[in-house]
């Protein structure tokens, strides 16, 4: 066979190419395979109790209780798949629900009923286990602009009671601060907060932070403000007996600057760089950004298509960073209008059609964000929770036979590209369809053995990492 490229002239071009192929591979590594919350709570640093999040799934609970009592009124409400086909009468739903009870999980997917019984169980289960994924004790918008004095105090009774929470293990998974903006009149209020906060929590505890802490830097445009909390990390760590590394931080997208420059160009990149492998997040925030593009109260939703371009820009900013991005919040918070023991009928309807129609709004907004790719979401009341996991749970179950579809086809695909060395490729698209069962693991939506279904090992599936699925079963088939 006759060739016209000499080797050494191939190999000096393909050597050059290899370093910039490794060099957009390390800044584009695809999608980290570490578990994203679904939601992040953002509560006032003045109400933060060390057991606030174990009450907050009570409330979240008896809220679910008593506005849906069972699956089908759930159902109704959110207008579920096959929620017509519904029975109405309260002897009709109990047997219905008997029946689903004692089918086995594979009989009960043969049921028209299915979807909207296992995603009313699986939200009762989650309120009960884990209510709360990730919470923020905030001094920004949720606690405001208070004398010295009083936010000195509040962060040092915050930090008392996350030193508590973790002795006594009443923290949520992800925890964190949100500190005031690195603005010129704010920056050295954030600044001493963050300082206090972490001093008191770190002589309390010992030196040990809790599992998964974050510090939230809100309203950040301009990298600097990112290179100066890296520095103050630094000076934190040392002055604390911390190895180099440990505290992490978010930044917030809640102003145009943020999507756009002075020069026309969209600088998140460069604000994620400016942090130096520090920041793991990126949060949206819905009514700081509709504020800033003169949106008035009324119009500002997260429905509002200026949110929907921020958020299209921030996805194609940092796709592929492994940057967790979350969605902003829904303010109609799902309480009735009317409250006390003796109300009336017509009290209690309007409060059943108030809560409803708020649960509607939340769960829509939130199904909205899952189908753009958005994972995580604000939540700012406990009445909340039950909507974020009801459009979760519904979006990863609905989407599941296809998932299993796709990923087993890949799979089988991937086994045969494998013994060629082509590991890479396989594995940046492989993770993205891993993730979903990995992110649907991760909240309860499935088992681990329904992921079985991919063909996949539960080994294979604990290593969180298409590549390392891929490594393994090379090195199998080499054998």
């Amino acid at each position: 066979m006759k060739l016209s490229l000499q080797d050494s002239d191939k190999s000096a071009l393909l050597d050059q190419l290899g370093e910039a192929n490794i060099k957009f591979q390390q800044t584009y590594p695809g999608d980290r395979p570490d578990r994203q919350p679904v939601h992040t709570v953002y509560g006032g640093a003045n109400l933060f109790k060390a057991d606030t999040c174990v009450k907050m799934g009570e409330i979240a609970l008896n809220n679910l209780l008593t506005y849906a009592p069972n699956f089908v009124e759930l159902a109704r409400a959110l207008q579920f798949k096959n929620h017509e086909q519904l029975p109405t009468l309260e002897a009709d739903v109990a047997a219905l629900t008997a029946k689903l009870d004692a089918l086995s999980p594979e009989e009960r997917k043969q049921e028209p009923a299915w979807l909207a019984y296992s995603v009313y169980n699986k939200i009762v289960a989650k309120l009960k286990r884990e209510a709360v994924e990730d919470f923020r004790v905030d001094f920004e918008d949720g606690f405001g602009n208070r004398p010295d004095a009083e936010e000195d105090e509040t962060a040092v009774r915050a930090a008392q009671e996350v030193a508590k929470g973790m002795q006594q293990g009443t923290l949520s998974p992800f925890i964190g601060i949100r500190i005031k903006p690195f603005t010129e009149d704010l920056k050295q209020r954030g600044v001493r907060t963050l300082d206090i906060f972490l001093t008191t929590l770190l002589a309390e505890t010992g030196g040990k932070l809790p599992d998964n802490f974050v510090v939230m830097l809100p309203k950040v445009t301009i990298p600097e403000q990112m290179t100066t909390m890296v520095r103050l990390f630094e000076l934190l760590e040392k002055a604390n007996g911390l190895a180099p590394g440990t505290l992490k931080m978010e930044t917030m997208v809640e102003a145009t600057q943020i999507i756009m420059d002075e020069q026309g160009r969209n600088p998140l990149m460069r604000i994620i760089r400016a942090s130096e492998g520090r920041c793991i997040a990126a949060h949206f925030g819905t009514y700081d950004y509709t504020a800033s593009c003169g949106i008035t109260a009324r119009y500002q939703t997260m429905a509002h298509p200026v949110c929907d371009f921020a958020h299209h820009m921030t996805k194609v900013a940092l796709g592929g960073t492994g940057i967790f991005l979350s969605d902003g919040a829904t303010n109609v918070m799902p309480i009735g209008p009317h409250r006390g023991d003796n109300l009336t009928f017509a009290q209690l309807r309007e409060n059943r059609e108030s809560v409803h129609n708020a649960w509607r709004q939340a769960y829509h907004h939130s199904t909205h964000s899952l189908i753009n790719g958005f994972y995580q979401g604000w939540d700012l009341n406990p009445a909340q929770l039950p909507m974020r996991y009801a459009a979760t749970y519904n979006f990863f179950l609905s989407s599941y036979d296809d998932a299993v579809f796709r990923l087993k086809t890949f799979v089988e695909r991937a086994a045969i590209s494998t013994l060629t060395g082509d590991i890479f490729d396989d594995a940046a698209t492989g993770q993205g369809l891993l993730n979903f069962f990995l992110k649907a693991l991760n909240c309860g939506a499935i088992s681990e053995e329904e992921i079985l279904a991919t063909g996949l090992t539960l080994e294979e599936v604990q290593t969180r990492s298409f590549y390392r699925i891929l490594q393994g079963r090379r090195a199998k088939a080499a054998k």
